[in-house]
């Protein structure tokens, strides 16, 4: 009997060897699924946090974009409202009656005579004006003025370009500023 219970002695301390074996083995594999699941948790946190800010930059990409996108239309817009404004004015001018073309003339030579003393004046080929309705020494017709005037000296070396075109956009260069806040606040 003395064996059995050796035997039953060996046995039982097996059982329990093992059974100790298993249960730190279940322990250390809690603890290695708990250390993974933690680490899980981690990367999928960092993952998350990582889209989220792609998704934000994204939007604010998106935003961006669409603003910029936006500005271009208002400011193509804009530019097309302002040259309808110049041509419209330009027309405005082109069409005025002769007699104030004339009156008009008038006073750009004069405003002239500081630059030319006694000029000879290019006027548009419909155009009434004599030599004698200008004050100036003679007066040519010229297809190539649409509405204004050129003044030109004696000698031909100085030539002043007051086409109504001309004057318009240097005023208008000059003045874009301001009229594009009244036009548009």
């Amino acid at each position: 009997m003395a064996l059995d219970d050796v035997k039953l002695e060996i046995s039982k301390s097996a059982e329990q060897a093992a059974a100790a074996i298993l249960a730190e083995a279940d322990t250390e594999a809690g603890k290695i699924m708990a250390q993974a699941d933690a680490e899980i948790s981690a990367m999928k946190e960092k993952e998350d946090k990582r889209l989220a800010e792609s998704v934000e930059r994204l939007k604010r990409q998106e935003i961006s974009s669409a603003e910029l996108e936006s500005k271009k239309i208002v400011l193509a817009k804009k530019k097309e409202i302002l040259n309808k404004a110049f041509a419209e004015t330009l027309a405005s001018l082109e069409a005025a009656p002769e007699t104030e073309k004339t009156a008009m003339y008038k006073k750009m030579v004069a405003s002239a005579k500081d630059v030319i003393a006694e000029p000879k004046v290019y006027v548009p080929e419909a155009s009434t004006a004599t030599a004698k309705d200008l004050g100036v020494s003679e007066v040519v017709k010229s297809d190539r003025i649409s509405s204004g005037i050129m003044l030109e000296n004696a000698d031909g070396t100085l030539m002043v370009d007051m086409q109504y075109k001309t004057i318009l956009q240097a005023v208008w260069d000059r003045e874009m500023k301001a009229l594009s806040d009244i036009l548009f606040g």
